[in-house]
């Protein structure tokens, strides 16, 4: 097993690849050059590779070297704004709420859910986007505070987990005002004519869709298919394709994208969930974002 490198010896050539030569960097750091040298050649030993070699009248960087700058660069800069984080972190008390989000889910039904957090005097909030087991996964180790999601938690016997109904919302077709007008006629048969953007089986509304096609007896022109709800709709509204989108958020969709609603999607239904790890939930934003629930 290799040794662990020493941070001071990463730091003292760090300095010398900073000045360009251990005599400047001796310098910088008030030091002996002969000390500087053996610290840069204890941090060359225990990583095995020779980071600094020879140019004219003073040192260039292998490619070890270069690979190994990058990551102090990085470590030291963190440590130049620990001072400051922690000072922040004493004289302005936050509120934090660690949130996942199902890659499912629409963003502007999340920004409604979580509207009754967002004037909280110091609030962090904390988003995670991502699929919906690996969210649960994170929220069983306590990593999240809250998941908002498009269905429920399924049942596992070593997770106790809690959905909480937030509401539901019907869906409708919506695209450019061009395509709106092409499609209004003989609509939802035209659906097999016009191009249409679906989200993908990720969202738990999919289904439900490829269901009411075939209920119309009607074969979608799908030239499109998203995971990212908010990706569908910018391509919507670019004039890509037809698409569809919870009503509950009707006026937010016409104010963030130029679109129009072109009809309903009668009988499907889009269902909005919170779920946690405590029945009796003590994280006070926590139980905020599910007044509507509790």
């Amino acid at each position: 097993m290799s040794t662990p490198f020493n941070y001071k010896h990463l730091y003292y050539f760090w300095v010398v690849a900073k000045e360009g030569g251990i005599s400047r960097a001796a310098d910088k750091l008030d030091m002996a050059v002969q000390t500087v040298s053996a610290q840069v050649r204890e941090l060359e030993r225990s990583l095995g590779f020779a980071l600094l070699k020879p140019a004219g009248r003073g040192l260039v960087l292998t490619d070890a070297g270069v690979a190994a700058m990058h990551q102090a660069d990085q470590i030291f800069q963190l440590g130049d704004n620990l001072p400051a984080l922690v000072r922040d972190a004493v004289s302005t008390p936050t509120v934090r709420l660690a949130v996942g989000i199902s890659d499912g889910l629409p963003k502007l039904v999340v920004r409604r859910l979580l509207q009754p957090v967002i004037s909280e005097p110091n609030l962090r909030l904390l988003c995670n986007e991502g699929e919906f087991d690996e969210l649960l996964g994170d929220l069983a180790l306590h990593r999240l505070d809250l998941v908002l999601s498009d269905r429920i938690a399924p049942g596992n016997p070593n997770i106790k987990l809690y959905s909480h109904r937030m509401g539901s919302s019907a869906i409708a077709w919506y695209g450019t005002a061009k395509l709106v007008e092409q499609a209004s006629r003989d609509f939802p048969r035209s659906l097999g004519e016009v191009p249409v953007l679906m989200p993908t089986a990720h969202a738990a509304v999919r289904a439900r869709l490829d269901h009411w096609f075939e209920q119309h007896a009607i074969r979608p022109r799908i030239v499109g298919e998203f995971e990212d709800s908010a990706l569908l709709k910018t391509f919507g509204a670019s004039g890509m394709g037809i698409f569809p989108a919870a009503e509950w958020v009707h006026e937010d969709l016409l104010a963030h994208y130029a679109v129009q609603r072109l009809g309903p999607c009668e009988g499907v239904t889009e269902h909005f969930f919170a779920i946690g790890t405590e029945k009796k939930v003590q994280h006070p934003l926590v139980q905020r974002v599910l007044q509507p629930a509790l």
